[in-house]
């Protein structure tokens, strides 16, 4: 299939000029100004509350607890299972128990130090290993939120067939989503009595359903915008603002706004899950697996939000992209008192992968094989059964990203302190196993303009210009005559959210299928001889101007609740980056020089927009790998939270493969978080090489590699 034509990025200019008015911009004339009161306690419940001090200082307008919540009480992507504001217990340390309303920020915050909260302390847990058996319930069904299998084959006979076996335990531990925009949302009161609310977020539709919830409001008399928003990476797709200013402006009928400090952030927002990995691999003697055991133990903190995906997901991704006969995997997700863990850029694969790419090397050092050879051999491609049983009828061209660093690998010099090392991942695109759709729909509208109304939230990874590009090619448009309308419930049906690697894909399916029609149209009207929009738009003014919807759900299946066997994804993204790094054997610092990154994307709708996801994928890499560690109770700004500045990135060449995606729009799929997944595997594989140590254990900053590199030395 031809290139699609590609544009620049539609958002660029007034970024780059400062222009851009992010939800923390945003000022109405008499707004307030709205403080969330937390919880100092990880477990306890709440014995008294004084707010008096607080209530009376001039300028504060209101403060409101769980009983001035008019609908219901709980929220929750998943269940329904955490309390807006604590109304008798509290689960974790930053947990929202009041909101304080004033008429300047300052002022809301000092009100929120004077309110005295007296608590009686529940023992808490902290450990998920003793979870389970705790002696107190953090939810009354038990303190174990999910428990999920994958099964295959026969992993005893395949242990028992295999010429060596490698054992191994990894870790990793939270990380914070670090984006440079904190949370921070807007709201007032329309001419109509409409609530509108303008929120930094990456799911529109899911918030105004929230919001519908704790009002008691119909969906109709609620609006959600999305503000232009600097970064998400899977923290803005809970409840982070919205609910809390959406009642501020319920009871005062005043515009209200709330953006969290940094420090706020840190203590509030959903974490990447910590995963215990116990991992087991059987091969024989020509490096072919014979046979993967695996077993998973996550840590959610004390609510739901993402932690029963991630544990699926991490469960499915176990065997990474490999063709394995025999797979057992048990994944338990646990409910502890620490800090809530959410989506983060990758779902628990990212964690997973490191395990699975550090045995694929240690198998290939026990049998003193090249391990870009045995991944080849054991690699997924068309015609293959994944760990699910899923057969890959198409788009899997994992082969082929290592054939394309193949030159590289074989060329690579060993010097002393330097190591080059593989990561390989592959990655289901869209949510797991369950009805995934989006909705677009296509007008003309009046300005002679093809109006693109579409409910996808664009969070810096480029989906507007993406999106534009699709319905561009597919009527044969330049991008000048199209005005995007996106982001908006008011303007929009449900796109789903940005997350999961599934807009390009699936929003792009939904509008290619809007295009469609919108082509045939056109076509009747004699557009494509020279008939004008405005024109026809003029024609259809009195009947009404017909509206072109697409709509596009992936083609997948339930899984098997016992086995998992099923088709969780209709397709997958497949990639491998080869890291080379310089080790100082004295410090334990650790550099990383450059990058060889192939990615097999289906089909490349913008080119530069790839490659950017890449280099940002790449970074983020390097923070898990090596820097990147959240300490509950320790870390409370980005002083003490290190993350990859301009300083720390390496020379990078991205190579594109297009094995194309024919459910996808001109062979799409999607590159969001495969980008990030393979690199701190890269990476740890290239220390290894490099200093001949193995990091079980991420980040692996200095005084832990050190500390390693000491122990090698000793013996």
């Amino acid at each position: 299939m031809p290139a699609v034509k590609e544009i620049d990025r539609i958002d660029a200019l007034e970024k780059v000029l400062g222009a851009t008015l992010y939800a923390g911009d945003m000022y109405i004339e008499g707004m307030l100004y709205g403080v969330i009161v937390r919880s100092t306690r990880p477990h306890a419940t709440i014995s008294k509350i004084n707010i008096k001090e607080a209530q009376y200082l001039e300028g504060v307008v209101k403060i409101l607890s769980c009983n001035d919540i008019p609908g219901k009480k709980e929220f929750g992507i998943i269940k329904k299972d955490q309390s807006l504001l604590a109304e008798k217990k509290v689960r974790y340390v930053g947990e929202p128990v009041l909101v304080v309303v004033a008429e300047t920020e300052r002022l809301a915050r000092k009100a929120a130090e004077l309110i005295q909260i007296e608590y009686d302390d529940i023992i808490s847990i902290h450990d998920p290993f003793t979870s389970e058996k705790a002696p107190v319930l953090i939810h009354g069904s038990g303190n174990l939120l999910s428990h999920r299998t994958v099964l295959k084959g026969d992993v005893q006979k395949g242990f028992r067939q295999s010429d060596v076996i490698v054992e191994h335990t990894y870790r990793t531990t939270w990380l914070d989503h670090a984006f440079l925009e904190t949370e921070a949302g807007i709201g007032y009161m329309d001419n109509t009595g409409k609530l509108v609310i303008l929120t930094s977020t990456q799911n529109v539709h899911y918030k105004r359903k929230e919001i519908s919830r704790i009002l008691g409001l119909p969906e109709e008399n609620i609006r959600v915008i999305q503000a232009t928003t600097g970064g998400g990476f899977g923290g803005k797709l809970d409840m982070t603002v919205e609910c809390y200013v959406a009642l501020a402006v319920y009871h005062t009928k005043k515009p209200v706004m709330i953006r969290f400090t940094r420090e706020e952030s840190f203590l509030s927002d959903t974490k990447r899950h910590p995963l215990y990995i116990e991992y087991k691999t059987g091969a024989r003697r020509d490096g072919k697996i014979q046979a993967v055991e695996v077993n998973i133990i996550g840590d959610t903190g004390p609510y739901i939000s993402y932690g029963e995906t991630v544990c699926l997901r991490a469960a499915i991704h176990a065997t990474g992209p490999y063709e394995v006969p025999n797979v057992h995997v048990d994944s338990r997700m646990f409910y502890t008192n620490n800090p809530i863990s959410g989506a983060m850029r990758g779902f628990g694969v990212p964690q997973i992968a490191f395990a699975h790419e550090s045995q694929m090397d240690e198998i290939a050092y026990a049998l003193k094989l090249d391990p870009l050879h045995v991944r080849m051999i054991n690699g997924l491609k068309k015609g293959s059964r994944t760990a699910t049983s899923q057969i890959l009828e198409a788009s899997a061209g994992y082969i082929e990203t290592l054939k394309r660093l193949e030159p590289y690998w074989q060329g690579r010099k060993k010097l002393k302190g330097r190591g080059f090392g593989l990561g390989s991942m592959f990655y289901g695109i869209g949510n797991t196993g369950i009805t995934n759709p989006s909705y677009a729909h296509l007008s003309i509208a009046e300005n002679g303009k093809i109006a693109l109304h579409t409910g996808v939230c664009e969070i810096g990874q480029g989906s507007d210009t993406v999106l534009l590009q699709i319905l561009c090619e597919s009527l044969g448009v330049d991008d000048k005559n199209v005005e995007l309308i996106r982001g908006d419930t008011d303007t929009s049906k449900d796109a789903g959210s940005t997350s999961a690697s599934r807009q390009t894909y699936i929003s792009g399916m939904a509008i290619y299928n809007a295009s469609i029609k919108m082509r045939e149209f056109l076509d009747k009207e004699e557009y494509y001889k020279g008939r004008g929009l405005k024109d026809i738009f003029l024609t259809y003014k009195e009947k009404g101007v017909p509206v072109f919807e697409g709509f596009f759900d992936p083609p997948t299946t339930a899984l098997d609740p016992e086995t998992s066997e099923g088709k969780p994804y209709a397709t997958y993204a497949f990639a491998t980056h080869m890291t080379e790094v310089e080790v100082d054997e004295i410090t334990g610092y650790t550099k990383v020089l450059k990058v060889y990154a192939a990615h097999d994307v289906g089909k490349a709708i913008n080119v530069r927009n790839i490659k950017g996801q890449v280099y940002g994928g790449i970074a983020m890499g390097i923070g898990f790998a090596l820097m990147e560690e959240f300490r509950p109770g320790e870390t409370h700004s980005l002083d003490a939270y290190y993350i990859p500045t301009s300083m720390d990135m390496p020379d990078v060449e991205v190579f594109i493969i297009e094995d194309e995606e024919p459910t996808g729009p001109f062979g799409a799929k999607g590159v969001g978080e495969p980008a990030l997944i393979p690199q701190a595997a890269s990476i740890v594989n290239a220390i290894k090489d490099a200093v001949d140590v193995r990091p079980f254990e991420l980040p692996c900053h200095i005084e832990r590699l050190k500390g390693l590199i000491e122990s090698k030395t000793s013996k």
